[in-house]
């Protein structure tokens, strides 16, 4: 059931991500997925401590930090793909 509510979060939050920086024409929703749960990691390397499952993925400031995560992951792609960030 954990898995299925990573995905679920993971392509809100990443969908959410994606009109925050302007990229949601060019993704379609597994991408969505992808970047949902690696910003996910990465907010959880940066602001857990390294600990990604410290608690539930349902609490709405693991949800912002998933989105500032992805939102980070965004900013660094649109940085290596066009020079720079929009």
């Amino acid at each position: 059931m954990g898995f299925i509510v990573w995905l679920i979060v993971g392509g809100i939050v990443g969908w959410l991500a994606s009109l925050v920086m302007r990229t949601d024409g060019q993704q379609g929703i597994i991408l969505n997925i992808v970047v949902g749960i690696v910003g996910a990691v990465i907010a959880g390397l940066i602001f857990g401590g390294g600990n990604i499952n410290s608690s539930d993925p349902l609490d709405l400031t693991n949800i912002l930090y998933s989105l500032l995560g992805a939102i980070i992951l965004l900013a660094i792609v649109n940085l290596v793909r066009r020079g720079s960030v929009r």
